[in-house]
């Protein structure tokens, strides 16, 4: 490292990459140096104005990221701004060019084999042809449902099958994310949007299921997929969005891998708007069949906002550490909080 801080650029100023900006911006050992946007409309922009803070940063918004990596040579980048790997892809390329280590919360790229052996060839390559280093992370895939579930499996002798809940509040998350759950729709409309893409649930089970697989050394032959509408009775709303009796509120996702033909792996995801308003507790839950059996509940849920943005903040020094090329968070020891700014210090 060039010095005790870590200079940290990030990219999006959505719900999540203004949240990293925050945490960066809290933390000891980290400073923000820089903020990629794609709206072009937005570029000059104080960042304390593109992430609803009240005091200037003197921190301007960059719409050329290349241009950025120039200007402020950060340490690490931490994008934000999509969720599968060909959208990813060019954002992390310029960084990896530029030597910029990149931690990314796109879902694909929490298990980037899943969805592209090809892709993941390629930018494992690049990176470790530039130095680098590249993870995704996140709470899901990335965390709850896979990397807490490796961890749980340690204190078995054996396992012979897997099941993983998570139940969680939508109404945090911004219009990206409520549309692709389909809330606001009609069960028809749902649908349709799932026959036409426009709905698709959860993305990161096959990658959830790949890193549990890869852990296990499992030789899963196919993951199955369902999606079904999460019908409310009563009325909700989000500042996004209103639900009313009757619409859908959200999806059930289920993924299913097999072995040998048998379901060895089942994570389910019931994700609503305030699910609480028809007496739904959110939380957590893994059973591992096995010796000894394990089952580990956790209420109310581990929050997926905050969760996501940490995680995304904690791991930096273990990737700035990391062997360079494609990680995953298999990888790596294990990520801790990182220090406020005036905690614990003398």
């Amino acid at each position: 490292m060039a010095s005790e801080t870590t200079r940290v650029v990030v990219l999006g100023t959505g719900q999540m990459g203004s949240g990293v900006m925050r945490m960066v911006l809290a933390k000891r050992d980290l400073e923000l140096v820089g903020a990629f946007g794609r709206r072009a409309d937005r570029a000059g922009l104080d960042i304390a104005d593109a992430i609803g803070l009240s005091s200037p940063l003197g921190l301007l918004l960059d719409g050329d990221l290349a241009t950025l990596l120039e200007r402020t040579r950060p340490h690490v980048a931490v994008q934000a701004t999509c969720s599968t790997l060909v959208d990813a892809e060019g954002e992390i390329a310029t960084c990896v060019e530029h030597e910029v280590p990149v931690v990314s919360i796109a879902e694909e790229l929490a298990w980037p084999w899943a969805a592209s052996e090809s892709w993941a060839a390629r930018m494992d390559a690049l990176a470790a042809a530039h130095g680098v280093g590249i993870i995704g992370t996140g709470v899901n895939p990335g965390f709850v449902l896979d990397l807490l579930v490796v961890a749980l499996t340690a204190v078995c002798e054996d396992v012979e099958a897997i099941t993983a809940t998570r139940v969680n509040d939508l109404a945090p998350y911004g219009p990206t994310v409520v549309r692709s759950q389909g809330v606001g729709l009609s069960p028809e409309a749902f649908q349709a949007g799932l026959a036409d893409g426009s709905v698709v649930g959860h993305i990161g089970f096959p990658q959830s299921i790949a890193m549990l697989a890869h852990a296990l050394d499992w030789p899963i032959e196919r993951v199955e997929e369902t999606r079904e509408p999460i019908i409310s009775a009563v009325e909700r709303s989000t500042p996004f969005v209103t639900v009313h009796p009757g619409q859908v509120a959200g999806c059930l996702h289920t993924a299913t891998g097999y072995c040998n033909g048998a379901p060895v792996i089942t994570l389910r995801h019931p994700q609503q708007i305030h699910p609480e308003s028809e007496g739904i507790a959110t939380g957590d839950s893994i059973e591992l069949a096995g010796t000894p059996p394990v089952r580990v509940t956790t209420s109310p849920e581990i929050p997926g906002g905050i969760a996501t943005v940490a995680l995304a903040v904690n791991v930096i020094p273990r990737l700035l550490t990391a062997r360079p090329g494609l990680r995953t968070m298999l990888d790596l020891p294990p990520a801790a909080a990182l220090p406020r700014e005036g905690i614990f210090r003398g």
